[in-house]
């Protein structure tokens, strides 16, 4: 259970961080946000939990190929709200998307060999 609170704990950490570092600077909080800090955290916890090479591989082979469909909500966000969208509308359309994007992926990924 202690390590349990651990792993939230400093995956709570590091969102906090970033929405701290966009609120004083948005690019550099962008940056932060933007690096794989969550997949690498989340690699050392499977590790930890259960170090198996090939489940490793597939892990992180799954994780490049689910980031692929979520990039797009991050040009229909800005887009929507410039176009003067609110802000929860915006969101919401980007996670829709997102959302479709990934059932996609998962259905066309194994139709070329992809392990998702």
């Amino acid at each position: 259970m202690t390590y349990l609170i651990l792993k939230a704990l400093v995956s709570g950490i590091l969102i906090a961080a970033v929405s701290e570092i966009a609120k004083r600077n948005p690019g550099f909080g962008a940056l932060v946000a933007s690096l794989p800090l969550v997949s690498v955290l989340g690699m050392i916890w499977l590790w930890r939990d259960k170090p198996d090479v090939a489940n490793m591989a597939d892990h992180a082979s799954a994780t490049f190929w689910y980031v692929l469909p979520s990039l797009p909500m991050f040009l229909l966000i800005p887009a929507l709200l410039r176009q003067g969208w609110g802000f929860w509308p915006s969101l919401v359309a980007g996670c829709l998307l997102t959302i479709a994007l990934y059932l996609l992926m998962t259905w066309i990924g194994p139709r070329f060999g992809l392990r998702l």
